[in-house]
């Protein structure tokens, strides 16, 4: 096989599991992990779920692709997270309700033992609150204005972030995710 062929056959493959993923994310939404079969993913993009195990071998495989997709539209240098880019991930999110109920979806189910998205999500808030952690540092130094550190505040950072999209998936007219958010940073930053 002639070498672009071979490249050809990939980037088409690359597509395929793209759209397989998408597909997941969306049947995820709709009917949550446990509810989702590969079968409707399957049928979702034209495939048998045999054409889709080639792919993805198992449900837990396909499950891991969708959070590390999702992942990646969030996705900066930690170096580079601010406080303040924060508040426009929030915002971002308030426009991609869909996207956030998944996730929500997801990480509620993951807290049960043997899930197949606990280590996912295990690991992941181990990197999110060393990541707060370091953006909270370079904001304000070793101690916050309330005299926590960023390694304390870190874990109060995150739980605001998650319970507030829980709070505005169920009652989105009530609780303005990007202001509730906004405020919360000016008690962390003790002004007001």
């Amino acid at each position: 096989m002639p070498y672009g062929d071979g490249m050809a056959i990939r980037a088409r493959t690359e597509e395929r599991r793209a759209e397989i993923v998408r597909a997941a994310l969306n049947v995820i939404a709709e009917r949550g992990y446990r509810g989702t079969s590969l079968a409707a993913v399957a049928e979702r993009v034209g495939l048998t779920q045999q054409g889709l195990l080639h792919h993805f071998p198992t449900k837990d495989a396909l499950l891991v692709a969708v959070l590390r997709e999702r992942d990646q539209w969030d996705a900066m240098p930690e170096t580079r997270w601010r406080v303040d880019l924060l508040a426009s991930l929030v915002e971002y999110n308030a426009m991609r309700p869909g996207i956030i109920q998944t996730f929500s979806a997801l990480l509620g189910e993951s807290v049960t033992e043997g899930h197949p998205a606990r280590e996912f999500f295990t690991g992941r808030y181990t990197d999110v609150r060393t990541t707060m952690a370091a953006a909270l540092r370079a904001e304000y130094g070793d101690r916050l204005p309330s005299g926590l550190t960023p390694e304390r505040a870190a874990p109060l950072l995150v739980a605001v972030m998650d319970g507030l999209q829980y709070q505005w998936l169920l009652d989105p007219e009530a609780v303005d995710m990007p202001a509730a958010f906004r405020d919360f940073l000016t008690l962390l930053g003790g002004e007001g």
